[in-house]
C-alpha cells in the first residue's frame, strides 16, 4: 500500500532537514516507540507498538537509510517482525524551499505480510493513514520548536540565552546618524 502527501511545515529547509534526518529525534516522532538504539549513521533499531484495533502489535523495527542529497531528498527503509507479522516500508521526502517556510513532499509504500497481512488494505489503510498523521503532527511541533517559533530571537539564528534575545531596555537602542 503506497501513502503520499505534502506537508508545508513553518521552518527553513535547512531546519526541516535536522530534524528529519536526526534518527533520535524521528524516533520521539513516531508514535508507539517503547525504545530505541542508534547503531551507526546510517542504522537504528527501535522497539514498536503499532495500534491495531483492540491491541497493540510488538515489532522490532530495523532502519537504513537509503539515500541521501542534503538538503533536499532521503529515503529510508524500515523491516520489521513481531508475532504475527512482517513489514516492510520504504518512505522518501523531497522537501523545497517555499517562502519563509518549506514543503515537503512524502511517500511511504508498505507492505505487511503475515496475519496481520491478511486483514486486507481496506482494514490496514486506515490505521496506516492515523499513524501517518500522527508523525506529520508530531513533525510540525517538533520543526516548530527547532525554529525558535517563540523563543525571541531563534527564528534569526540568535539563542533563546544570548542578551540579543531579549527587547533593549527602557533607554531603547542607540543609532547614529551621519549625514555626508
Amino acid at each position: 500500500m503506497i501513502v503520499s502527501g505534502t506537508k508545508e511545515l513553518s521552518a527553513p529547509r535547512a531546519t526541516v532537514w535536522s530534524v528529519i534526518n536526526d534518527p533520535a529525534q524521528m524516533a520521539q516522532l513516531m508514535p508507539g516507540v517503547e525504545s530505541f538504539e542508534i547503531t551507526d549513521e546510517k542504522h537504528w533499531t527501535a522497539k514498536v507498538k503499532v495500534p491495531l484495533g483492540l491491541g497493540g502489535l510488538k515489532m522490532t523495527m530495523n532502519f537504513e537509510k537509503l539515500e541521501e542529497r542534503e538538503p533536499e531528498f532521503a529515503s529510508m527503509r524500515a523491516k520489521g517482525q513481531g508475532v504475527g507479522a512482517l513489514m516492510d516500508m520504504t518512505t522518501s521526502f523531497t522537501l523545497t524551499e517555499a517562502g519563509d517556510g518549506t514543503s515537503m513532499a512524502w511517500e511511504a509504500d508498505v507492505k505487511i505480510a503475515g496475519p496481520v497481512g491478511a486483514m486486507g488494505q481496506r482494514v490496514l489503510h486506515p490505521i496506516v493513514n492515523q499513524q501517518v498523521s500522527q508523525v506529520l503532527a508530531a513533525l510540525e511541533e517538533s520543526v516548530a520548536k527547532a525554529a525558535g517559533e517563540g523563543t525571541g530571537g531563534a527564528e534569526q539564528g540568535i539563542h533563546p540565552a544570548s542578551p540579543e534575545a531579549y527587547s533593549p531596555g527602557p533607554e531603547g537602542p542607540t543609532h547614529s546618524t551621519e549625514e555626508n
